[in-house]
């Protein structure tokens, strides 16, 4: 009877070993297939981060990567002799790509090659074309018999600034009423001295 004891004892802790050892591998081959999961997660999630272009989501169209530019423009738009203002929270950062910050109104910040200022407004929800400047409560102000929407880029008169895509140190304004030419020298002035907040 001695032996059949130890023999069943021996058979048990062989059962226990080999079931534990099987358990134990088991579980490591999930931890690993868990790890292996992450491990591409985490490797295509940077893969698109460093990669990213006008494809990422809300992306500019025909916009360079991520920071293949770093620019900074001032800007100033001057309704019946008031100017709009950026710095507040409603039109600061709205998109990564053009944008106003630091509760500053008066510098665009772009940081992507090809991206325009019709972006930039279509980002702040601010209608704009070559007649009309729109609010976000849609008040307009257009082109009629009375009074002019203009627009400038370093002191030169322009029809449309849309498809403009602005460069480092350039000076945008967008003019709407009936200021004489002396006026519009004079903004032009203050537009020129205006510092840039980088």
């Amino acid at each position: 009877m001695g032996r059949k004891e130890r023999r069943e004892r021996e058979q048990k802790r062989e059962n226990y070993a080999s079931s534990y050892k099987a358990e134990k591998t088991k579980h490591t081959l999930i931890a690993i297939a868990v790890f292996a999961v992450i491990a591409v997660i985490v490797g295509y999630s940077v893969f698109l981060f460093l990669t990213m272009t006008e494809t990422a989501p809300g992306g500019p169209e025909n916009a360079g990567a991520m920071g293949s530019a770093h620019d900074h423009s001032a800007i100033i738009v001057n309704i019946f002799g008031d100017e709009f203002d950026f710095a507040a929270p409603a039109y600061q950062i709205k998109s990564p790509w053009i944008h106003f910050e630091g509760r500053d109104g008066s510098t665009i910040h772009k940081h992507a090659t090809g991206v325009t200022l019709q972006y930039l407004f279509d980002s702040l929800l601010l209608g704009l074309d070559d007649q009309c400047f729109v609010f976000q409560d849609g008040r307009s102000f257009c082109t009629n018999e009375d009074y002019d929407l203009k627009f400038f880029i370093n002191g030169e008169q322009v029809s449309d600034i849309r498809d403009y895509e602005v460069m480092e140190a350039d000076r945008i304004l967008i003019l709407y009423g009936g200021q004489t030419s002396e006026e519009i020298q004079a903004i032009l002035l203050k537009l020129d001295n205006q510092e840039l907040v980088k």
